[in-house]
């Protein structure tokens, strides 16, 4: 059973009420998956008309070249999307692959019912391609913030520019983020060792200080 509740609530079906987000997933022919801790969910090279929202769990977005080397592209949790630009696109194959981080729930969507409208549901589907087109524009600015991050030059400027712009969207110098040491480096496309030693320094200077994933911005020391 689907927590419509929930679903009121994220921004994909903002504006709809229980009742037109039953009928709209009856339309879209809309279906719910479990996927174990690390089990692929789109793989690269596939082709998919289908995107997701995170019912329960996390997915991460990675990047595998050839010699086995991942980076993290992005994260994402309860309430997200993810693959949602390539479904919408006419059979282009998966330059990235969706991974469950943890036991993950799924609702599956497919784009080609999303984003053409039918005789009775028109309406809902307006409205719903006007919230996803909102959620394309708000990853796009995301993406461009993840560029200027790991275009800095040193592991320190990356380290700053990524801790900056998490304290920005918590509204706080105290912050917990969504990764483990080895999957920072990944996203900041960084060595792992390399990333450890120089948080180290950062917390022996005052800049920051942490333990895990929780980390604390001393701006005072950042001269």
């Amino acid at each position: 059973m689907i927590d419509t509740d929930f679903l009121c609530r994220s921004r994909l079906f903002r504006g709809f009420t229980k009742e037109e987000i039953k009928s709209l997933l009856e339309c879209l022919n809309a279906a719910v998956k479990t996927y174990k801790k690390g089990e692929y969910i789109f793989q690269m090279g596939e082709v998919t008309e289908h995107f997701g929202m995170i019912l329960e769990g996390k997915v991460q977005v990675v990047s595998d070249d050839y010699w086995g080397e991942r980076q993290i592209l992005a994260g994402f949790e309860r309430g997200q999307l993810f693959g949602e630009a390539y479904a919408c696109m006419e059979k282009m194959p998966l330059l990235i692959s969706a991974v469950a981080v943890e036991e993950t729930q799924v609702l599956m969507l497919n784009a080609h019912r999303v984003l053409q409208t039918c005789t009775s549901a028109c309406d809902f589907h307006r409205r719903l391609v006007e919230n996803l087109v909102g959620i394309l524009a708000k990853k796009n600015l995301t993406l461009t913030r993840k560029i200027d991050q790991i275009s800095k030059k040193t592991i320190r400027g990356k380290v700053l520019a990524y801790l900056s712009s998490e304290a920005g969207k918590q509204d706080s110098n105290d912050i917990i983020i969504p990764f483990n040491r080895q999957q920072l480096a990944e996203y900041l496309a960084v060595d792992r060792s390399a990333l450890s030693a120089e948080l180290s320094k950062m917390q022996k200077e005052g800049i920051i200080s942490y333990k895990k994933n929780h980390f604390i911005l001393n701006k005072d020391n950042m001269g």
